[in-house]
């Protein structure tokens, strides 16, 4: 073979390992941390106010995790009017759950054996006296 044959063979097969590469690329799944996530930065402001207000109460909830169950307390002062609890699975989307608070409960349990055990995110949000409030921990069921 000449050299004019080995160039045309080296671009062919150039162009061949970047339509793979190409191909590769766009099966990637590439999730973000959220579905939404744009428009929750775009609300971050009042993300910001949740958390000085959770940052200015004398007691915060307590948030304790089993393998089995989730228990949110709250102070016996904290009326809670209404909230919720994300469990935020990092690693796999489909564990995520999300669960209502009782309004003016003091204590939350939530069974969540059916979960695959790993760390979560717990994210706490609630409204008590008219303001909004934010706690976010690391559990690790």
């Amino acid at each position: 073979m000449n050299p004019g044959k080995w160039i045309v063979v080296a671009f062919v097969l150039f162009t061949l390992f970047i339509a793979t590469l190409v191909v590769v690329c766009v099966r990637q799944d590439m999730p973000l941390v959220s579905a939404d996530y744009y428009k929750q930065e775009l609300a971050y402001q009042n993300q910001i106010e949740r958390i000085k207000n959770t940052e200015q109460l004398n007691q915060k909830p307590v948030i304790v995790a089993t393998r089995n169950a989730m228990k949110v307390t709250f102070d016996s002062t904290q009326h809670v009017q209404q909230g919720e609890f994300q469990l935020f699975c990092p690693s796999n989307a489909r564990m995520d759950r999300t669960f209502s608070l009782t309004p003016h409960a003091r204590e939350f349990d939530t069974a969540v054996s059916g979960l695959t055990s790993g760390m979560y995110r717990v994210k706490l949000f609630w409204t008590m006296d008219g303001k909004d409030y934010y706690q976010e921990e690391i559990v690790n069921l």
